[in-house]
Protein backbone atom coordinates (compact mmCIF):
# COMPACT_ATOMS: atom_id res chain seq x y z
CA UNK A 1 0.00 0.00 0.00
CA UNK A 2 2.99 2.50 0.60
CA UNK A 3 4.39 1.69 -2.81
CA UNK A 4 0.61 2.74 -4.18
CA UNK A 5 0.60 5.78 -1.95
CA UNK A 6 4.37 7.50 -3.24
CA UNK A 7 2.93 6.38 -7.03
CA UNK A 8 -0.24 7.88 -6.98
CA UNK A 9 1.34 10.81 -5.56
CA UNK A 10 4.28 10.75 -7.83
CA UNK A 11 1.52 10.64 -10.99
CA UNK A 12 -0.34 13.51 -9.56
CA UNK A 13 3.00 15.16 -9.57
CA UNK A 14 3.51 15.08 -12.80
CA UNK A 15 0.31 15.73 -13.99
CA UNK A 16 0.16 19.41 -11.81
CA UNK A 17 3.32 20.25 -13.32
CA UNK A 18 2.09 19.39 -16.93
CA UNK A 19 -1.54 21.24 -15.98
CA UNK A 20 0.96 24.34 -14.94
CA UNK A 21 2.79 23.99 -18.51
CA UNK A 22 -0.51 24.08 -20.56
CA UNK A 23 -1.02 27.21 -18.45
CA UNK A 24 1.36 29.61 -19.71
CA UNK A 25 -0.44 30.97 -22.72
CA UNK A 26 -3.65 31.22 -20.36
CA UNK A 27 -4.88 34.84 -20.42
CA UNK A 28 -4.00 34.81 -16.49
CA UNK A 29 -0.89 32.40 -15.97
CA UNK A 30 0.37 34.14 -13.05
CA UNK A 31 -2.43 32.59 -10.97
CA UNK A 32 -2.61 29.09 -12.87
CA UNK A 33 0.69 28.29 -13.54
CA UNK A 34 1.16 29.14 -9.28
CA UNK A 35 -1.97 27.33 -8.15
CA UNK A 36 -0.42 24.02 -10.15
CA UNK A 37 2.93 24.39 -8.94
CA UNK A 38 1.89 24.93 -5.19
CA UNK A 39 -0.32 21.43 -5.95
CA UNK A 40 2.75 19.72 -7.39
CA UNK A 41 4.92 20.95 -4.57
CA UNK A 42 2.12 19.28 -2.05
CA UNK A 43 2.02 16.37 -3.92
CA UNK A 44 5.87 16.30 -4.42
CA UNK A 45 6.00 16.50 -0.38
CA UNK A 46 3.39 13.30 -0.39
CA UNK A 47 6.23 11.62 -2.11
CA UNK A 48 8.17 12.12 0.50
CA UNK A 49 5.65 11.39 3.24
CA UNK A 50 5.69 15.05 4.29
CA UNK A 51 1.75 15.73 4.55
CA UNK A 52 1.59 19.80 6.42
CA UNK A 53 -2.01 19.40 7.87
CA UNK A 54 -2.40 23.23 8.38
CA UNK A 55 -1.09 24.77 4.33
CA UNK A 56 -2.71 21.75 3.39
CA UNK A 57 -5.85 22.48 4.68
CA UNK A 58 -5.97 26.16 4.01
CA UNK A 59 -5.07 25.29 0.11
CA UNK A 60 -7.93 22.29 0.06
CA UNK A 61 -10.22 25.32 1.53
CA UNK A 62 -9.69 27.59 -1.17
CA UNK A 63 -9.37 25.04 -3.65
CA UNK A 64 -13.06 24.45 -2.90
CA UNK A 65 -14.24 28.22 -2.55
CA UNK A 66 -12.55 28.88 -5.66
CA UNK A 67 -14.35 26.12 -7.54
CA UNK A 68 -17.76 26.57 -6.21
CA UNK A 69 -16.86 30.38 -7.19
CA UNK A 70 -15.65 29.29 -10.63
CA UNK A 71 -18.46 26.32 -11.02
CA UNK A 72 -20.71 26.41 -14.27
CA UNK A 73 -24.22 26.88 -14.76
CA UNK A 74 -24.64 23.71 -16.40
CA UNK A 75 -22.06 21.01 -16.20
CA UNK A 76 -24.24 19.54 -19.04
CA UNK A 77 -24.30 22.36 -21.72
CA UNK A 78 -20.01 22.59 -20.84
CA UNK A 79 -19.31 18.72 -21.91
CA UNK A 80 -21.64 19.10 -25.11
CA UNK A 81 -20.08 22.27 -26.04
CA UNK A 82 -16.48 20.47 -25.29
CA UNK A 83 -17.23 17.55 -27.57
CA UNK A 84 -18.91 19.48 -30.25
CA UNK A 85 -15.82 21.52 -30.47
CA UNK A 86 -13.25 18.71 -30.53
CA UNK A 87 -10.30 21.05 -29.78
CA UNK A 88 -9.06 22.86 -25.95
CA UNK A 89 -8.60 26.19 -27.28
CA UNK A 90 -10.30 28.27 -25.13
CA UNK A 91 -13.48 29.36 -27.22
CA UNK A 92 -15.31 31.05 -24.01
CA UNK A 93 -14.52 32.38 -20.91
CA UNK A 94 -17.24 30.55 -19.53
CA UNK A 95 -15.70 26.96 -20.60
CA UNK A 96 -12.31 28.24 -19.00
CA UNK A 97 -13.82 28.63 -16.04
CA UNK A 98 -15.66 25.54 -16.07
CA UNK A 99 -12.09 24.36 -16.96
CA UNK A 100 -10.67 25.58 -13.84
CA UNK A 101 -13.25 24.53 -11.34
CA UNK A 102 -12.81 20.98 -12.32
CA UNK A 103 -8.80 21.31 -12.21
CA UNK A 104 -9.47 23.09 -8.48
CA UNK A 105 -11.66 20.47 -7.75
CA UNK A 106 -9.24 17.97 -8.57
CA UNK A 107 -6.21 19.33 -6.50
CA UNK A 108 -8.93 19.53 -3.56
CA UNK A 109 -9.33 15.65 -3.76
CA UNK A 110 -5.76 14.48 -4.35
CA UNK A 111 -4.85 17.30 -1.76
CA UNK A 112 -7.08 15.74 0.31
CA UNK A 113 -5.84 12.51 0.44
CA UNK A 114 -2.07 13.73 1.54
CA UNK A 115 -4.30 15.48 4.53
CA UNK A 116 -6.12 12.68 5.26
CA UNK A 117 -2.43 10.52 5.26
CA UNK A 118 -1.33 13.07 7.38
CA UNK A 119 -3.77 13.30 9.58
CA UNK A 120 -3.70 9.18 10.36
CA UNK A 121 -0.15 9.31 11.02
CA UNK A 122 -0.34 11.90 13.78
CA UNK A 123 -3.33 10.21 15.18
Amino acid sequence: MKNFIKYFFIFWTIVFLLFAYWQINDPDPEIWVSVYVVAALFSAMAVKGKHPLIPLGIVIVACIIGAVYFYPSSVSEWVNYELENKDLTMKTQQSEEARETFGLMIMAIVLSVSAYIGWKKNY
